[in-house]
């Protein structure tokens, strides 16, 4: 490893980093010197799910670095424990967490079986939580760390029609509130991050959501994670982060590079009352129905 690389000597744990924007932030954070564990359930590919944990930990390690690849159902504490014991005994430490697993189903409360209200909870708000309270002893010894959790800023315009989606996501973002000011000045950051636009990503594409002119890269979100792990933890910290927003606070208002369409700036949808996130499904598509889950 290049001793030259900013996180030469770091270790990340990125759940749900088989393919989409977590395999985007695990090949970013590889290509900076971080170590990195793969994290997710797929260890055999599928036609519509390509990605597993053992192909995104041989793309981390020709990188330079190395990777370990866990198999692991964010709903099952032990599997979690494990996780974080595995990742001690093969590197000795862990310097930054994203929790990137995550479930989505938008429809009304009364669409809503309490399956689904289960499973997006488990896999969003409390996945969170067990991941952040399993690495936190760790980082605390060590005096230093970054947690960040994929949410959005609470604002109640986004709840019509995605009332259970909302709550779990929600309970993310309050975490990174809650746990931030309970660490304040102890060397460990948590903050939330979410895109202002659609990011190209499994749900984008399987549930047609917009034209793809209206997506960009998921690098913006791996570019923002390495950004804002490099911020002094003491300080910044406890934050609810809109991508296009921390990038304007550092001076970076051109973000043309991220678009998917390099001659398209998508539109955005954050803040949610601009409504872009009443989407309109492209030809032969549908609005997304369901749950998606990126294990």
């Amino acid at each position: 490893m290049s001793a030259t690389r900013s996180l030469a000597g770091r270790v990340a744990v990125i759940t749900g980093s088989t393919r989409g924007i977590g395999r985007e932030i695990a090949l970013k954070l590889a290509s900076e010197g971080a170590d990195v564990v793969v994290v997710g359930k797929s260890i055999e590919a599928q036609a519509n799910l390509t990605g597993t944990i053992y192909s995104v930990a041989e793309e981390v390690r020709a990188l330079g670095v190395r990777a370990l690849p866990v198999r692991v159902d964010v709903r099952d504490d032990v599997a979690i424990k494990n996780m974080v014991d595995t990742t001690l005994a093969e590197f000795g430490r862990i310097d930054y967490l994203v929790n990137n697993s995550g479930a989505l189903w938008w429809k009304d409360v009364l669409d809503t079986p309490m399956s689904r209200y289960d499973l997006v909870h488990s896999i969003n708000s409390r996945a969170s939580f067990s991941c952040s309270h399993a690495v936190l002893p760790t980082m605390l010894k060590q005096g230093f760390g970054h947690i960040i959790v994929m949410s959005p800023p609470i604002d109640l315009n986004l709840l019509k029609g995605k009332v259970a989606y909302c709550i779990s996501k929600y309970g993310m973002t309050m975490l990174a509130h809650g746990m931030g000011q309970e660490l304040l000045g102890k060397g460990v950051a948590v903050n939330a991050l979410w895109p202002a636009t659609l990011i190209e990503s499994f749900a984008t594409k399987n549930f047609r959501m917009s034209e793809s002119s209206q997506w960009r890269k998921a690098s913006i979100l791996a570019d923002a994670v390495f950004s804002i792990i490099q911020e002094d933890p003491n300080t910044f910290t406890a934050q609810a982060l809109i991508d296009e927003e921390y990038f304007a606070s550092k001076g970076i208002h051109d973000l043309s590079k991220y678009r998917f369409n390099p001659d398209i700036e998508p539109n955005k949808t954050w803040p949610p009352e601009a409504g872009g996130w009443d989407f309109q499904p492209v030809p032969g598509g549908k609005v997304p129905p369901g749950m998606k889950s990126n294990l």
